[in-house]
């Protein structure tokens, strides 16, 4: 037996519709059999519009329980399964009306829902603020497109990792993805990394190179720090998009490349329009749908989602001690995500020193897990008047130290004790101007 399937926005209409019809013929042939109308035409008409609006009225009701019965148990389940949260109390429910009620709990529907396409779409995103959760919505939406996007953002809020996915989420995603510098490569040589060069273009030009443009054909080109651009590059690159070709430094031929540009900055390109540093014509065609990245400091709900992924990325499943997260917390992180990144990794290095001091050694002389009360105020003291940077650094410093000292100097031995590699604590002791000499020297006395 075949089932046949019909959505309520087709049935409920059918069914008012229907009984609408079955009030007129009750009306015309059923009512004149029972009871004796009246003749006045106007008052027939008023009585049929009762009879009609009334059945239908009824029938809207029943509909109406119909649809709002399943949504009803839908949010009655969000609630026994702990996505939503529990019934409030009496006083809570009694001071606010039925929308405000169902309003409160589709909002609440919405942000769950709206995290989790966050996190399926862009899953290298860690995000909890809503701020985030906006962009990503826009990401999601202009990566169904071949437009330009423009990216602008405080350095170290994840410009290029908001470019990749909206690459990996686009038409393109099978294509090349490439980024480049603008900033970070010398203006005379930006141009030929850009458009490529033929054999014999410059002195040194010993076979031909191709350009970022005809790498990334099919796919994206990603430029980075756009606002850097020399004025004679701007021009070239405003050509391109606007013809789809490339010319090789040194070459009479032009080449075809169809590449989607995405672009970011830190700098106000608006004003450098005003300064005439940047071509306006070149800003409008970047600037056809713009992302904003909200700096770290006006999203610290993301502060603990991004520390717990980068201590997983470092190998480290715990979760971050709760006066370290405080430590993190309050701070303000001008250089945003990139910099907490690097703060996350030093605390570890720190955290693992003092992990891998044996407990039955704190009775041991010299010990570095044994500290005097005055010392422990001295440290203690040192972090409230010192900046984040200061205060890790010192600790950092005494750590080595600690290690060198049990390690009578032997760096080898002392990187393996704080759980890093030899070259980096060779880097550090040179960074702090440590002398391991003075540890080796000890035990020759």
């Amino acid at each position: 037996m075949t089932h046949v399937k019909m959505s309520a926005r087709v049935l409920v209409p059918f069914i008012v519709s229907g009984l609408s019809i079955f009030a007129v013929l009750v009306y015309a042939h059923v009512l004149p059999l029972l009871f004796d109308l009246p003749h006045d035409p106007e008052l027939r008409l008023f009585l049929l519009c009762l009879l009609v609006g009334s059945i239908t009225f009824l029938a809207s009701l029943f509909s109406l329980r119909w649809i709002t019965g399943p949504l009803f148990r839908f949010f009655r389940k969000a609630e026994d399964l702990g996505v939503l949260p529990a019934k409030q109390s009496a006083e809570e429910t009694h001071n606010k009306t039925d929308p405000e009620i169902w309003e409160s709990m589709l909002l609440q529907v919405t942000d769950i829902l709206s995290t989790l396409d966050a996190s399926t779409m862009f899953p290298e995103i860690i995000c909890q603020s809503r701020s985030m959760r906006e962009v990503l919505t826009q990401t999601a939406q202009v990566a169904r497109t071949d437009s330009s996007v423009l990216i602008t953002g405080e350095s170290g809020t994840g410009k290029e990792l908001i470019a990749s996915g909206i690459h990996k989420c686009s038409a393109r995603a099978k294509g090349p993805f490439l980024a480049i510098n603008c900033a970070a490569i010398p203006s005379q040589l930006l141009e030929s990394e850009l458009f490529g060069y033929e054999r014999g273009a410059f002195t040194g030009a010993s076979s031909a190179k191709p350009g970022k443009f005809e790498l990334a054909n099919n796919g994206t080109l990603f430029l980075d720090e756009i606002g850097d651009m020399p004025l004679e590059t701007q021009a070239k690159i405003l050509r391109t998009l606007e013809t789809g070709e490339i010319s090789r430094l040194g070459s009479t031929s032009t080449r075809h490349c169809d590449v989607r540009i995405i672009s970011a900055t830190n700098a106000d390109l608006p004003k450098k329009v005003e300064e005439k540093t940047f071509r306006e014509d070149l800003f409008h065609r970047l600037n056809v749908f713009p992302l904003a990245l909200p700096p770290l400091r006006q999203r610290k709900e993301d502060i603990p989602a991004l520390v717990d992924h980068f201590r997983k990325k470092l190998g480290h499943e715990s979760p971050c001690p709760p006066e370290m997260l405080q430590i993190f917390l309050a701070q303000d992180w001008p250089g945003n995500v990139r910099e907490l990144k690097n703060h996350v990794e030093r605390s570890l290095v720190l955290e693992d020193a003092q992990r891998l001091t044996p407990r039955h050694e704190e009775h041991v002389p010299n010990s570095p897990v044994q500290e005097s009360t005055a010392a422990r105020a001295e440290q203690a003291s040192e972090l409230e008047h010192n900046d984040l940077d200061s205060s890790l650094a010192a600790i950092e410093c005494k750590m080595i130290c600690a290690a060198l000292k049990r390690t009578e100097g032997v760096q080898n031995s002392a990187a393996e004790l704080l759980g890093i590699k030899p070259r980096s604590l060779w880097h550090r002791i040179k960074k702090y101007e440590i002398d391991v000499n003075k540890y080796k020297i000890a035990q020759h006395h």
